[in-house]
């Protein structure tokens, strides 16, 4: 147990936190909604359209090519982002990127075109997200950040639910009262979320300051590529807690994004309604939000890897219950056990990770941070698809997962027990 101080949340904090808000929208709509929408348009007998397998096999394949692009192009962006003056310009042209593409994905009525515009969205937003976590560094103190992070992910789930309570009502209008015609309620989906992503990012783009960079004159690409070798080299080499962290996050991580980016193919596969899991999905919402701002106290009493470790144990168990999933309701208790732990996890690993690395350097570190999370993702992802292409079903393809949180949770203890060697980065 860890005692920390307690105070009420800066400017800048909130600031910082409300984008969670702005982003998790898009989040919401791209687990839920976009992949029916994308089965709509794509599965079919005409030609040039697929068959329900074929067409979860191309989801899972555009997931995959998102995460190595953005693993990618992560760390040398975070590096031109390190330079002084460089965080904010580069993370607002990353948001217009994801804003105009999401856009322009609602208006979309081929399953290629719209499956283009949802990669090139989901790569400016990852990207958006690689600079809002090094701005971390800059917008908070080390002993708050395991608080900040958690409400940045609290507020972010029970945010998220107003744009996406007007995209589902629009959706069911469509769906299921066919009062709409599909084309307008995917149009206004994609607008609203667009529209709210946009608005809560102001109060960052008018606050944040990049307090923590690397004072040095913008280089050319090669000389960039060249510092994120050495970067490499040094946690490969000497810094032996980033890296087994690193490894602990690659591992745990590829269950978390997978079952992010696939829950609602989980319930198609199984043939349960689709409104009825958008529901779901929504009150999971509620969940993460409550368990977010628990873990977010907790975070004040005890020491954080113990408290990623809890919320690794649970995704195993989650994992292990998929194997019995059957009908709606089951469907129901796993989002649920997802949502207890899924914002948790993710904003104690950015906490504790803010916390071991060069603040001046946590753009690049953050985009190394992106290479491990992504390949992870597309590992997850790969097996998905590679089951289904099989003709495996999506419960094993599930429990599968469960060998990365194991292995996640091995590293991560062997991290908490290595020191940190500062003296080298």
């Amino acid at each position: 147990m860890t005692n920390k101080k307690k105070s009420d949340l800066t400017k800048k904090e909130k600031a910082w936190i409300l984008y969670d808000v702005g982003n998790s929208a898009y989040t919401m709509l791209a687990c839920s909604l976009i992949p029916i929408w994308f089965k709509n348009l794509a599965i079919g007998n005409a030609a040039g359209q697929l068959s329900s397998d074929a067409a979860t096999g191309m989801w899972s394949l555009a997931t995959a090519i998102v995460t190595v692009v953005v693993a990618l192009i992560g760390p040398a962006l975070g590096a031109v982002a390190d330079r002084k003056g460089f965080k904010k310009p580069v993370f607002m042209t990353s948001l217009a990127i994801g804003i105009g593409c999401c856009v322009l994905n609602g208006f979309a009525n081929n399953w290629v075109v719209f499956i283009v515009l949802y990669v090139a969205t989901k790569i400016a937003y990852s990207s958006c997200n690689t600079f809002y976590d090094s701005m971390l560094n800059d917008v908070t103190t080390e002993e708050r950040m395991d608080e900040v992070s958690s409400y940045g992910y609290a507020w972010g789930y029970i945010g998220s639910c107003a744009p996406f309570l007007v995209a589902l009502i629009f959706y069911v209008l469509d769906y299921m009262a066919h009062k709409i015609d599909p084309t307008v309620a995917r149009v206004i989906g994609f607008l609203v979320t667009a529209a709210w992503w946009a608005l809560v990012t102001v109060p960052l783009l008018k606050n944040y300051e990049q307090i923590n960079y690397v004072d040095k004159e913008h280089g050319s690409v090669v000389a960039v590529f060249k510092q994120i070798v050495g970067t490499l080299k040094k946690i490969f080499v000497h810094d032996k807690k980033v890296l087994l962290f690193l490894l602990a996050f690659f591992l745990y991580i590829d269950g978390v994004g997978t079952i992010i980016d696939n829950c609602i193919n989980i319930g198609t596969d199984l043939g349960l309604d689709t409104v009825g899991q958008v529901v779901f999905l929504l009150a999971t919402q509620v969940v993460a939000w409550l368990f977010s701002l628990l873990f977010a106290k907790l975070s004040k009493k005890y020491d954080t890897v113990n408290l990623i470790s809890i919320c690794i144990l649970g995704y195993f168990c989650v994992c292990v219950y998929a194997l019995t999933l059957k009908e709606l309701w089951q469907f129901g208790i796993m989002a649920f056990g997802v949502g207890m732990f899924q914002g948790s996890i993710q904003s104690l690993s950015r906490s504790y990770y803010s916390k071991i690395i060069p603040a001046e350097n946590s753009g690049e570190y953050f985009g190394i941070y992106d290479i491990f999370s992504k390949g992870a993702s597309f590992l997850g992802s790969a097996v998905i698809a590679a089951v289904k292409f099989a003709g495996g079903t999506i419960n094993i393809a599930v429990g599968s997962l469960t060998v990365f949180f194991l292995l996640g949770f091995i590293f991560l203890r062997l991290a908490d027990k290595t020191k940190a060697r500062t003296d080298v980065i």
